[in-house]
């Protein structure tokens, strides 16, 4: 794959909270020189990135409820419509792992049903009207695979966009992707909603193995090391 065509796949990723202006500043530029699918920041640099991104193919993405997903639907609907105001083409969502563990499916795809037609509502509305694209962050590594399927088909049903594998904040090590839940999540999802493969993807060849597992975007913050090392 070429340099060009696997920087497509990347969201370029900076979440560190001791992440400051001026080194989301130098991110963002390097992320738009390389060609990325989005950078994905804290809400707080939302406004800023899209100024930098300004004329760019690379979109702004920015993370809900992170990184534990345990805000309640309030708290989420509240964030996401900050977000949107203040320009966000993307939003990554964390899961209710509390409604995931507990096997609530019907209240769990009720309250992303919310969030999703929230969403579409709140970027019609917005000074620049627009699609905002809604990723959901199951958190693999703490599910079963009967929960990472039933998830899937919850974000599926209420009309999200992606399912995405994981925060990489969670506790529990290994915490990022794997290909195994790559290929169940593209395998319930099927071939036309989006998976995101995120977490502990450091280089090319880890990058592309979540690729042929089938995912359509990568999440990671070693994108620049990634491109490097294609063709």
């Amino acid at each position: 794959m070429k340099k060009n065509e696997i920087a497509a796949y990347i969201d370029q990723t900076l979440l560190a909270p001791t992440a400051t202006e001026e080194e989301l500043a130098s991110f963002v530029t390097k992320a738009k020189d390389f060609g990325f699918a989005s950078v994905c920041i804290n809400p707080v640099y939302i406004k800023k990135a899209k100024e930098l991104l300004a004329g760019s193919t690379t979109k702004v993405c920015t993370v809900i409820d992170f990184p534990l997903g345990a805000g309640g639907l309030e708290a989420k609907q509240t964030q996401a419509d900050i977000a949107i105001d203040d320009g966000a083409d993307e939003l990554d969502f964390v899961i209710s792992l509390g409604l995931v563990k507990a096997h609530k499916w019907t209240e769990l795809k009720a309250e992303l049903a919310f969030i999703a037609k929230s969403v579409k509502e709140a970027a019609m509305f917005r000074e620049t009207p627009g699609t905002v694209l809604t990723k959901l962050i199951l958190e693999t590594c703490c599910l079963t695979d009967e929960e990472i399927v039933e998830s899937c088909k919850c974000a599926k049903e209420a009309g999200f966009d992606f399912v995405k594998t994981s925060t990489g904040f969670y506790s529990t090590k290994p915490n990022g992707a794997t290909v195994h839940a790559v290929e169940l999540m593209r395998k319930t999802v099927g071939p036309d909603m989006g998976v995101k493969a995120s977490g502990g993807i450091h280089n090319y060849e880890e990058a592309l193995a979540m690729i042929n597992a089938g995912a359509s975007r990568i999440g990671a913050s070693a994108g620049i090391e990634i491109v490097s090392q294609a063709e």
